[in-house]
């Protein structure tokens, strides 16, 4: 078969292939020569498996295309016996697979197998043909046992010796995970094995995959895979290209319902973060992670990757994890490398359940080597940042005399420094004003005089729910307007019968002011007393807790009972991020762009400068054999011919004055030619 086809049928395969799939039963024959060779050229492949075999090649892509010659499922397995001392049958594995003739464990355990190639494209031809054919399997619903017999065998392919494959199974799963496949909590603790890898790059797999920070990395591969079939955009150009017909059009109209239903089917649910709610031990493994990071000897990025997963789960999920804090506060320098991430660390770390004693010597280093003279605003402000978000996640990790101390600054000549320190302000005055100074404590509202930072472990248990007493005035009040509204109806009627309807209702905000302002006449044990009411005889609905919330907003505005106004307008809150994520721009937060270096207002200077060329004189003659004129030919001639001109010899008895005035000449002169 060596060089070029015959037209004979046992030497073309393609033809014979087509026969065959036309007429099986009349190219028995042929078809039994075809598959006697290929045994033969078998038995002398495995005799020599290092020399490549095209004749065998195109024999195993022949039996593929005419499965259905095969009397028996022996040659299925007798080829799958056969790629563990090959490569070149993978396609026509993939058509057996196709054609639902191969059970998918076993092939799929294969292909993982063969991961452990050094062929990269056959690697990459595996990668994409596992990941279709699972989301294939689980497309009408989830076949569980195909799954966990797939997820067992990936748990081992994990603890490979060989890297490649571990990290190509890695990257399997994480697919698998963001197409909304396998995203059950086996998969997420299988994945979290790849964390303790001594492999750095199945290690920064894991850690990247709970970061969350693979989004932007995809191939194009992926996001092929993820755009099939048409857009929108598409089905626009196909339909409008062709005869404007209604017929056309209502195939247009159809055609993007199915695609806008699809899309809506197919678009899978993202939660923030879900991985991380799904691990079963979160304790047990950033205790782990923690010892980990203690021993590494790896590169510091990924040290600043481990230090930010371990603060994700002690932040997310509130473990006691006490070791980690006085590690990370070796780091806490101005000079360190990546600053800014291990501050967003100690942040994201801090919450109330962690005892103050514990978070305290971290926010005095900050204060300590940030928050000082001798840096710089940019420092100060970082540092000023990170307590306000440690404080505001441990309230009773600061101490008072601290707080004053940071809340001078708000008074500072450089703007990013005040606004942080005011920041910071503005968070105490919700948290507990007391701690502040008398003059920082802003004006006093309803919710600034029930604020009150609860003791370490303190529970406040209530038999209501706070504000609820707002439903109950809310009633009374509209009550009292229906009353209104049938008498001014009635008296309209009887005076004049062609009279404007007026709109009598006042908007929502005005509303919830009008009800905030009632309740603050009525005295807290009464209030509490209709909360209660309220909240044990009736269901309260969304809307009812929308209520609620706004009435609680409208007390941080609101003036206190008995209090005067002290200031014209309330600071800008700047709410508090507890029980949420925390970003860099947390901690970065600039409120004035910081002045340029002269190399970068030099660049910006030159690169806004035009080419002025057009402008400047010509020093060049249009015609190179035209004659000089008087002036030049007077310049160059010789001293000695001109020493006894009026013009040499007045030179020498000019006065200081004129010579003032000729050189003023000559400069200003001499400033117009390089203009």
């Amino acid at each position: 078969m060596s060089g070029r086809q015959s037209n004979k049928l046992p030497n073309n395969l393609p033809q014979l292939q087509n026969l065959i799939k036309r007429d099986p039963q009349s190219y028995v024959d042929e078809f039994l020569q075809q598959y006697r060779h290929y045994q033969s050229n078998v038995q002398i492949f495995k005799l020599q498996p290092d020399k490549s075999n095209k004749e065998l090649a195109e024999l195993v892509m022949f039996l593929a295309q005419v499965p259905e010659s095969l009397s028996t499922s022996h040659e299925h397995t007798s080829i799958k016996e056969l790629i563990h001392r090959s490569t070149f049958c993978i396609t026509a594995l993939i058509l057996l697979r196709n054609k639902d003739l191969i059970d998918p464990s076993g092939l799929l355990e294969l292909f993982f197998e063969l991961l452990r190639c050094h062929d990269k494209l056959l690697r990459k031809t595996l990668y994409t043909h596992i990941v279709t054919d699972i989301k294939n399997i689980n497309a009408k619903h989830k076949n569980n046992k195909v799954n966990t017999t797939l997820q067992n065998f990936m748990y081992t392919m994990l603890r490979d010796s060989n890297p490649i494959a571990a990290k190509i199974s890695l990257d399997v799963m994480v697919e698998l995970y963001k197409r909304n496949i396998w995203n059950d909590a086996k998969t997420v603790n299988v994945i979290t094995t790849a964390c303790f890898s001594k492999v750095t790059k199945i290690l920064v797999g894991g850690l990247k995959f709970f970061l969350g920070k693979d989004e932007d990395e995809k191939n194009d591969s992926d996001s092929e895979s993820e755009n099939e079939g048409p857009s929108s955009r598409d089905l626009m150009v196909r339909y409008s290209t062709g005869k404007k017909t209604t017929k056309n059009k209502k195939k247009m109209e159809k055609a993007m319902k199915v695609l806008k239903k699809h899309k809506k089917k197919k678009k899978a649910e993202v939660f923030n973060f879900s991985a991380i709610h799904l691990i079963h031990d979160p304790q047990d493994f950033s205790e782990k992670l923690l010892k980990q990071l203690e021993d590494s000897k790896e590169r510091f990025e990924v040290k600043i990757m481990m230090m930010e997963l371990i603060s994700r789960l002690v932040g997310i999920h509130e473990l006691f994890l006490f070791n980690f804090y006085p590690f990370i506060q070796r780091f806490l320098q101005p000079h360190q490398r990546e600053v800014t991430k291990i501050l967003l660390c100690a942040a994201q770390a801090s919450h109330q359940l962690v005892p103050p004693e514990i978070i305290e010597p971290v926010i005095m280093t900050i204060a300590n080597n940030f928050v000082t003279d001798r840096n710089s605003g940019e420092v100060m402000t970082v540092g000023i940042n990170a307590i306000k978000e440690v404080a505001g996640r441990c309230p009773l990790s600061i101490n008072e005399d601290l707080l004053q101390d940071l809340a001078q600054y708000k008074t500072h000549k450089d703007k990013n420094v005040m606004m942080s320190a005011r920041g910071l302000i503005q968070l105490f005055r919700n948290l507990n004003p007391q701690m502040l100074h008398k003059k920082d404590r802003g004006r006093p509202t309803e919710a600034s005089a029930e604020a009150k930072i609860k003791d370490y472990g303190e529970l406040e248990a209530k038999d209501y729910i706070p504000g609820a007493e707002v439903l109950e005035v809310e009633e009374e009040k509209k009550e009292g307007e229906e009353d209104e509204d049938g008498w001014e109806s009635a008296s309209m009627s009887d005076d004049d019968e062609d009279g404007e309807w007026v709109d009598v209702h006042h908007s929502s905000d005005e509303d919830t002011t009008e009800v905030a302002e009632k309740l603050q006449s009525i005295p807290v044990e009464e209030r509490k007393a209709k909360a209660a009411a309220v909240s044990g005889s009736r269901l309260l609905t969304q809307d009812d807790f929308k209520k609620i919330r706004l009435v609680q907003m409208a007390k941080e505005v609101n003036a206190a009972p008995g209090k005067g106004q002290k200031r014209k307008h309330v600071d800008e809150d700047e709410s508090d991020n507890e029980g949420e994520l925390l970003t860099l721009r947390n901690i970065e937060k600039l409120h004035k762009k910081p002045k340029a270096d002269k190399e970068t207002r030099l660049a910006t200077a030159m690169a806004g400068r035009t080419d002025r060329k057009e402008f400047m004189k010509r020093r060049t003659k249009l015609n190179p054999h035209a004659s000089t004129s008087n002036k030049e030919k007077r310049r160059k001639k010789n001293f000695m011919m001109m020493r006894h001109s009026e013009n040499v010899r007045t030179k020498g008895k000019r006065s200081f004055r004129e010579k003032q005035l000729a050189l003023r000449d000559a400069l200003l002169k001499k400033r117009k030619q390089y203009k």
